[in-house]
């Protein structure tokens, strides 16, 4: 059988997965309640993720919440002709993680004044739900500024003077490039923080106030990253990117400090796609101006394919700043649809791995020795980040649900994908650990390819050794 054939046939049975169900469900924030399906009962309320149809019978990943705020993620089957609610209330209820809500975050004047910075191109349907959820944010104070990076048309632009002029800034970035429009909205905020989302999220109402609330708790912190969970897994690809860990870093929150390094993290703080992701992140303004911002020849639209949010955790972590991971911070992300986005994203996250490293050394050298003493067992963790596994296993985590109805799953759970035991293609697993090779001389290419563009057109390369100390409010 030649080479291009078994491609087919693995790319075919991968093909054949069907799709999951999203959804939320409301337990009671409180004491359990008497078992029962009515709301006198202790039936939870159980609602459709973003943009979802209502809950039928078949496979549902659920969030969890209590008091509102996330506290577990599960995959359950509801069975044909049973109460969706009734069922996923009951294993929502055995699962061990689904207890009590966390206490909120704090709100009013003591969340600090932040600047939401969103990045897009040639997305306009999208941005206009992620701007409709973040004009919905229940923070008392934050600006929105939209940058639109290199665009070929006037789509964005006509959708924020048409709808959203009175509360959106827009940017126009014409370098294409992430790391490059993020340092744009940099340059543009006016906030004592300033948030990062992408414009194919829809934010939970909290999101901000849970996401920046922690600055104003330690004067130290320099990062904090919050939960991204999918907000559709209608197609193999979005499915199979899930059950491969999708963008969720779990349920507990976590401080990282560099002072402290965790001691269940030999790697830190190189292993950065620990502490979160580029959807779901914000940086106290002045700290993320004094390391400079972003490398410029980072992130998805430049040949480095991705890393700039890598490259800023650390970044940042090696200033001696703490980093804050909170999963009350909640976005819900549009997981790229068809076969080959998802092949596409596989490669980049090779890429991007390798690219961040690369930058993080060329730009900051006397990070090399502890990269060294810690190569080996990074490359062991990048076997196994990368490995193919070639079962029918459903990876199932049905921990407390024995004996209940619905409690088949699907693979992976967010927050449990450490364990690699789900489904995932060889095909992808080549392309990571091929797009891991191309990464150092990607970067090197867009370091190349940024020299030749004129600084005058690099909005956000300009001045950002000077704004240092430019961090302060003014409105």
């Amino acid at each position: 059988m030649s080479h291009a054939t078994r491609v087919r046939r693995e790319i075919q049975r991968y093909l054949a997965i069907e799709p999951v169900q999203v959804a939320e469900l409301e337990l009671e924030p409180g004491p359990e309640p008497e078992p029962g399906p009515g709301p006198d009962g202790g039936g939870g309320v159980l609602r459709p993720g973003p943009g979802s149809p209502p809950v039928t019978h078949g496979e549902v990943f659920l969030l969890v919440r209590r008091g509102g705020r996330p506290v577990a993620a599960l995959l359950g089957r509801v069975p044909e002709g049973a109460d969706p609610r009734a069922v996923l209330t009951e294993l929502a209820r055995r699962h061990p993680d689904s207890g009590p809500a966390p206490a909120p975050a704090a709100t009013g004047s003591t969340v600090p004044f932040t600047t939401v910075v969103i990045a897009t191109r040639e997305r306009a349907d999208r941005l206009a739900h992620a701007l409709d959820s973040m004009l919905s944010q229940d923070h008392p104070d934050f600006e929105i500024v939209v940058v639109d990076n290199a665009p070929v048309t006037d789509a964005a632009r006509d959708l924020v003077g048409r709808k959203y002029a009175e509360r959106v800034r827009y940017v126009t970035e014409p370098v294409p490039g992430l790391a490059v429009a993020h340092n744009t909205g940099l340059a543009a905020a006016r906030g004592d923080v300033v948030a990062f989302t992408d414009d194919d999220v829809v934010a939970d109402p909290r999101w901000l106030t849970e996401l920046t609330a922690p600055f104003a708790a330690d004067p130290g912190l320099g990062c904090a990253t919050g939960l991204i969970l999918p907000a559709r897994l209608c197609t193999p690809a979005q499915v199979l990117l899930e059950s491969h860990g999708g963008f969720a870093k779990g349920f507990t929150p976590r401080t990282y400090d560099p002072v402290e390094p965790p001691a269940d993290e030999p790697l830190f703080p190189f292993t950065a796609g620990r502490f979160g992701s580029g959807a779901n992140m914000a940086f106290r303004t002045g700290v993320l101006r004094a390391v400079g911002g972003f490398d410029p020849a980072t992130g998805a639209g430049t040949l480095a394919r991705g890393g700039d949010d890598l490259y800023g955790f650390v970044r940042v972590l090696a200033q001696g700043h703490r980093l804050h991971y909170t999963p009350q911070a909640l976005v819900w992300h549009h997981h790229r649809e068809t076969w080959q986005d998802l092949e596409t994203q596989a490669y980049g996250y090779g890429a991007g791995l390798t690219a961040y490293l690369t930058a993080l050394l060329v730009n900051r050298p006397a990070l090399l020795p502890a990269f060294l003493a810690r190569l080996p067992r990074g490359l062991a963790h990048a076997r196994t980040l990368t490995a193919a596994r070639n079962t029918d296993a459903r990876g199932t985590d049905t921990r407390g649900t024995e004996g209940v109805p619905g409690a088949s799953g699907v693979p992976g759970v967010p927050g449990g994908h450490d364990g690699r035991g789900h489904p995932w293609p060889r095909r992808l697993s080549r392309l990571q650990r091929k797009g891991m090779v191309y990464g150092p001389f990607g970067y090197l290419r867009a370091r190349r390819a940024l020299r030749a563009v004129p600084a005058s057109e690099v909005a956000g390369m300009a001045g950002m050794a000077g704004m240092a100390g430019m961090a302060g409010r003014s409105r």
